[in-house]
């Protein structure tokens, strides 16, 4: 270990089954103490537990927050309910932790059991908050646990279940990567106007480019998100976490993935956060025109009919229909109409991605016209439609969203 105390005046959690991991938590808190951090631990282990350190937070007071009891915990032989349960109740305590500034990092470590816990105990923490887990599982995929939250996982190489040359270095490093991590803040953050979150998409790069240029230009910092499932729900996140002033959502595609099923659905919550939360939100249809899915021959047997186009050897793109087009802007329109703040409508009349301008694979302007049509029959009339006649990637319809965001976040 090294002699400088380099994490002096953090705070680390520590969080785990110390029951049967105890020499392992030891060993972590060993670590985490030579290299000068205080230690906050909290036990989700409902078994007997000796440890050699203090135990901050008992899986008991864990239990309690929770509508299992402790006792019954500790009776059940369904692991399911202890996994879930107990993982249930660090989320609610580290909120608390978080909300009194009492912690400055998380770490954990385990086997599959103890993986899911502290990924769900994570999950209540927000953005800057580092997160790390030390698992035997961590080279699976654990996307859905992680879910939109900055944790990062590392591979214990062995199995946690007792001290080895391999694990006591491998426990070593993650104690090291935590507090390094805390001490890694921004002090060279730049004063903005403000954060606007852009949705992003291949077939809509050129349109974005030039909306976070002119964005830029006028002062404001733009966060961009690919509209893969995975960026979507991170940027609905995001702005329920207060993190995001404005939406420029030039790209929904991820809405006709949940449609039909596609690998890009962003769920059904996909466009609700920034109607929630009532920040400024300029809506396009970005990307409706497609449903994404894998290989060619993973396109599902009901769509292989379908006019479908090979963007990638691993992505495969299917043109929506008049039908789904309906349905996608009656669902829009209900989404939007919701909005506690400003909102509009902006829809690129010569096209709604790349390839569905004219000479486009996609080119369909009477497909488009009837999602436009639903969005203009379901929105409500407070709120505003926007007809450009360009396709999306026109710097004229850029413009004029970046145009009519601005005029949006002024009046708020």
């Amino acid at each position: 270990m090294p002699n400088e105390k380099f994490a002096t005046g953090k705070t680390i959690l520590m969080l785990g089954c110390f029951d049967t991991k105890a020499e392992d938590f030891n060993y972590l808190h060993s670590c985490l103490d030579d290299l000068g951090a205080s230690v906050f631990s909290l036990n989700t282990g409902v078994k007997e537990t000796n440890c050699d350190f203090p135990i901050d937070i008992t899986a008991l007071e864990v239990a309690s927050q929770t509508n299992i009891s402790f006792d019954q915990l500790r009776e059940t032989e369904d692991r399911n309910i202890v996994i879930e349960k107990m993982g249930e109740g660090a989320a609610k305590l580290i909120a608390k932790l978080v909300a009194e500034d009492k912690i400055n990092g998380v770490i954990s470590m385990g086997g599959g059991g103890g993986t899911y816990i502290a990924l769900s105990a994570m999950q209540s923490l927000p953005l800057g908050i580092p997160k790390l887990c030390l698992s035997t599982v961590a080279t699976k995929n654990l996307s859905r646990q992680v879910g939109t939250k900055n944790i990062t996982l590392m591979p214990s190489i062995v199995d946690v279940a007792g001290l080895n040359n391999i694990s006591r270095l491998v426990i070593r490093q993650a104690a090291g990567a935590i507090c390094g991590m805390t001490l890694a803040y921004q002090n060279d953050q730049e004063e903005t106007h403000g954060t606007i979150a852009i949705s992003i998409f291949g077939n809509t790069t050129i349109c974005v480019e030039k909306c976070s240029e002119l964005l830029k230009a006028e002062g404001y910092e733009v966060l961009a998100f690919h509209s893969v499932g995975s960026g979507g729900r991170t940027m609905e996140s995001l702005v329920h976490e207060g993190l995001i002033d404005a939406v420029l959502d030039i790209t929904t595609t991820e809405l006709a993935d949940e449609l039909c099923e596609g690998i890009c659905s962003a769920g059904p919550d996909r466009l609700t956060a920034a109607s929630q939360i009532g920040i400024p939100q300029v809506v396009v249809p970005g990307c409706l025109d497609m449903v994404n899915y894998g290989h060619m021959d993973t396109v599902p047997e009901q769509y292989k009919s379908r006019l479908l186009y090979s963007w990638a050897p691993d992505v495969t793109l299917m043109r929506t229909n008049e039908q789904e087009n309906k349905l996608l802007g009656k669902s829009m329109a209900e989404k939007v109409n919701k909005s506690t703040g400003k909102a509009c409508f902006l829809l690129p009349l010569k096209g709604i991605s790349k390839i569905s301008n004219e000479g486009g694979v996609f080119y369909a302007p009477e497909i488009d016209r009837v999602l436009f049509a639903a969005i203009k029959e379901q929105v409500k009339t407070s709120i505003p439609v926007y007809e450009v006649e360009a396709n999306i990637n026109d710097d004229k319809f850029a413009q004029k969203a970046v145009d009519v965001l601005l005029e949006m976040i002024e009046k708020k």
